[in-house]
C-alpha cells in the first residue's frame, strides 16, 4: 500500500465527481431526504467498509453525511481510499 503522489491523486479524483482533497483526506458530503435515509445508507456503507477492511471518518447531521477517507498507516491517500470512494458512490447512486 503506497501513498498516491499529487499527480496520481488528481487523476483519480477526476473520476470521483464532488470528492475533494482537504486536510490530508478525500472528502465529500451527501444529502438525503431525511435522517432515516442517511442512516440507512451509512449502514450499507459500513458493511462494505468491513469487507474492504477500510473505515471512513464520517459525520452525520440529520440528512447530511460527510465522509473523509485517508490511510492512516501511510499518512495520506492510497488506492484503498479511491476504491472505497468508488464503492460509496456505487451504493449511493445505485
Amino acid at each position: 500500500m503506497e501513498k498516491l503522489n499529487e499527480t496520481e491523486l488528481v487523476e483519480h479524483l477526476k473520476g470521483l465527481p464532488g470528492w475533494e482533497f482537504h486536510q490530508g483526506s478525500i472528502v465529500k458530503s451527501f444529502q438525503f431526504k431525511d435522517f432515516k435515509e442517511a442512516f440507512s445508507v451509512m449502514t450499507r456503507i459500513a458493511f462494505e467498509c468491513e469487507i474492504q477492511n477500510h473505515h471512513p471518518n464520517w459525520e452525520n447531521v440529520y440528512n447530511t453525511l460527510t465522509i473523509a477517507l485517508n490511510t492512516h498507516d501511510v499518512g495520506g491517500i492510497t488506492l484503498n481510499d479511491i476504491t472505497l470512494a468508488k464503492t460509496i458512490e456505487a451504493i449511493i447512486n445505485g
